[in-house]
């Protein structure tokens, strides 16, 4: 099997025994029960009805641990979904979620059988927390109005339109609906301190849709709006794709598979630090897109590595897939068995849940520490965090990578640096490293010490070096110990900087070129043929008695 496809069951099953088959299934059975509500809660505030969450929960999340690349990994619906799943299905229809989820699930794999699973690990965390908190504020306002029970149409899609609307039917507030949500979310602080086994939102649940029922509270359920849960699995269906319709869902699409690769990669890295484990990322991102084509097929909607549902797996003894398979299967089973109850849930309950759910993804405390850090993190959090709430994830996520690549260029750039001395002029610290190193700048020579990568950002530095000598060496020794890489126009600069020296009757000696990948590419670009090998020397002390040697003969030639 390729390496780059390994799912971590094949590995746990190799010394698997029946006590670990215990405490995965306690493990299990615990997150299905906390999923329950979740994948409820998220399908409907998504624009679909409940059982989509269910069989995204059930479909997705058993393909997720049964071929992914994390022993503990859970995987299903998740908030950060909410945001795009509505756009689309508000723009496509339900149809058309399937169909970008079906895409976005080939993108997975194409991104897990291309090795980016490393590479993706790598999205900066300023814009990680910026569309986040983004996500969190735009799912709070999703719920503004079940929380309140206000009376109104159809929700405005657009964030401004939406909280116009909210105040302009203030005055519809159904105190009932208030209270249950209010209700719902202390249950779910305060409960924790009974017990850590079963999860408050479940009992928050339980609670107000008994009471509700009981006492006949004008509230709307998930009944009244959605009708009766359909209690089973349906038939699967492939869906119908054609190229006007791929080109239509393309870019949602790209959304959620860069959407769920990200989530699905921070979760691995959040469970390998808790169990000291070490996940197969390119794997992980194969499993995820065979599980939201399953997710597609049977009408779910997407699905990633659920962080919050991870979590709880780990602390209750969860160690291998099997948990996460287990866990799907106790959904099956309670959407079988169970699922028609669901009817009753209220919906301002669960707006109650969801809202603990935003205040929880908002990251507010790291929000604020980027906040004061660096500029260029400030810039890119911020932006993705406005353009995900005002615009659309999407762009946000677009534009927000292209600033955080700017802002990496920028830093690169300040990495770099040249430093320059001759007989007359001289970067002081320079002038000093070399005095203590014994070492004397030879009459009619000079020194250029170049530092950091030599990229298309900072090759200019070497040009302004060369300038800044007040006569043009007659010998000028390129000091290139710290530098780890270059590029094309790197290579491009350094070129022209030796063709013109040259010209002008310059010899050029390289000195310290330590790094391979920076001398290879010297190499073939000739530059090293055009210097001349004896003229690239592995000391400083070397390219100074080099240079007193081509000053003498010059000289002599005089």
């Amino acid at each position: 099997m390729n390496e780059f496809f390994k799912p971590k069951l094949i590995t746990t099953l190799k010394d698997y025994s029946w006590p670990k088959f215990g405490r995965d299934a306690m493990a299990g059975l615990i997150v299905g029960i906390v999923a329950l509500p979740l994948a409820i809660a998220f399908a409907i505030a998504s624009g679909v009805s409940p059982e989509k969450g269910l069989i995204t929960a059930i479909i997705a999340g058993f393909l997720v641990s049964a071929l992914g690349g994390s022993r503990v990994q859970i995987g299903g619906p998740t908030g950060a979904f909410i945001v795009i799943v509505y756009g689309i299905v508000q723009q496509y229809g339900v149809d058309g979620l399937i169909v970008a989820t079906f895409i976005a699930g080939m993108m997975l794999i194409g991104f897990g059988f291309a090795r980016l699973g490393s590479i993706i690990k790598f999205i900066p965390y300023s814009l990680i927390v910026g569309f986040t908190s983004g996500i969190a504020v735009i799912i709070f306002s999703s719920q503004v109005k079940d929380f309140l029970g206000l009376k109104m149409g159809e929700v405005p899609a657009d964030f401004v339109d939406k909280w116009q609307a909210f105040f302009s039917h203030l005055s519809s507030v159904n105190l009932y609906a208030l209270g249950i949500a209010v209700a719902t979310i202390i249950i779910i602080y305060l409960f924790p301190l009974v017990t850590k086994k079963i999860p408050g939102s479940l009992i928050a649940i339980l609670i107000t849709t008994v009471i509700v029922h009981w006492f006949q509270y004008p509230i709307e359920t998930i009944g009244t709006r959605f009708g009766q849960i359909h209690a089973s699995i349906p038939a699967p269906v492939v869906p119908d794709i054609s190229f006007k319709l791929i080109r239509e869902m393309l870019q949602p699409a790209f959304t959620i598979a860069m959407l769920g690769a990200i989530e699905s990669l921070l979760s691995a890295v959040v469970a390998d630090g808790m169990i000291g484990g070490n996940h197969r990322s390119n794997t992980e991102l194969i499993g995820q897109g065979v599980a939201n084509i399953g997710s597609s097929i049977f009408g779910g909607i997407p699905a990633t590595g659920a962080i919050a549902r991870t979590a709880t797996n780990v602390r209750n003894g969860g160690r291998t897939p099997v948990a996460g398979m287990i866990h799907a299967t106790v959904l099956l089973l309670i959407l079988i068995f169970l699922g028609n109850l669901a009817s009753y849930i209220p919906l301002s309950c669960l707006a109650g849940v969801l809202v603990v759910i935003a205040i929880n993804m908002s990251e507010y405390k790291n929000f604020i520490s980027i906040l004061k850090g660096p500029r260029g993190d400030v810039a890119v959090m911020l932006t993705t965090f406005f353009l995900t709430v005002l615009i659309d994830l999407t762009i946000a996520i677009e534009i927000g990578i292209v600033l955080a690549a700017f802002s990496f260029i920028r830093k690169m750039i300040k990495s770099s640096n040249v430093r320059f001395a001759d007989g007359e002029v001289s970067d002081a610290e320079f002038g000093k490293e070399l005095n203590e190193e014994g070492l004397s700048i030879p009459k009619e020579a000079g020194i250029i010490e170049i530092s950091g990568p030599l990229f298309f950002g900072a090759s200019y530095k070497i040009k302004e070096a060369v300038r800044y000598l007040n006569k043009k060496p007659k010998v000028l020794i390129i000091r290139m110990r710290h530098v780890p890489m270059i590029d094309a126009t790197g290579i491009s600069s350094f070129k022209e900087i030796v063709s013109v020296l040259q010209k002008k009757g310059t010899r050029i000696i390289l000195s310290e070129l330590h790094n391979d990948q920076v001398k290879s590419e010297l190499q073939q670009a000739r530059i090293i043929f055009t210097i001349g090998k004896g003229n690239v020397l592995p000391t400083l002390a070397q390219s100074v008695h080099r240079a007193e040697i081509i000053l003498n003969d010059l000289q002599q030639q005089e």
